[in-house]
């Protein structure tokens, strides 16, 4: 077996959405740009792990995604399963026909096996404890609602006449 592209970007994406879960819902914005991932990209995966509860959505102003359980009950093995195709038979050639043994084809299932057991007991609260030991930065919200950090520039407004034509129009009125 072997971890395709779709299960590494959605087990990134959860550690991320885990480690900004105490903000409230993430958008799939904020995980694109952290991730540099497509955004479409992640709304395709994250309709997979909305649909096996992995994940769940929240709508309107602020909304975005959040964990759908406690991430000490979301597995690796879990995560990949949602957005994965279905397993391949390993063996068979693009027409369909077997081209290796049967004890070759019996190796491939088992180590696939042995890595979906071992993808079970790594947990994504294991995986976003990890990150915030090796010192990621996660910036948490400020307290005050409706405070911007930037100040915000109101438009000077002027009474004075913003062309030829209205400057004559204000003289003949």
């Amino acid at each position: 077996m072997r971890m395709s592209t779709k299960g590494r970007v959605a087990v990134a994406a959860l550690i991320d959405l885990a480690l900004h879960a105490p903000r409230g819902p993430v958008s799939l914005g904020s995980i694109s740009k952290r991730r540099q991932v497509s955004l479409s990209y992640l709304e395709q995966l994250f309709s997979h792990l909305r649909r096996e509860g992995l994940v769940e959505s929240a709508r309107g102003p602020g909304g975005g995604y959040r964990l759908g359980r406690d991430a000490r009950e979301i597995s690796v093995a879990q995560i990949v399963s949602a957005v994965d195709d279905p397993v391949e038979d390993l063996a068979a050639d693009t027409h369909g026909e077997s081209t290796s043994t049967d004890f070759s084809r019996d190796l491939w299932r088992q180590l696939h096996d042995v890595m979906l057991r071992h993808m079970s007991t790594i947990t994504l609260a294991s995986l976003a404890q990890e990150q915030i030991d090796k010192g990621v930065k996660i910036e948490l919200p400020s307290h005050r609602l409706g405070i911007s950090a930037t100040p915000v520039v109101k438009p000077v407004r002027t009474r004075a006449p913003n062309s030829v034509f209205a400057l004559a129009h204000s003289m003949v009125a």
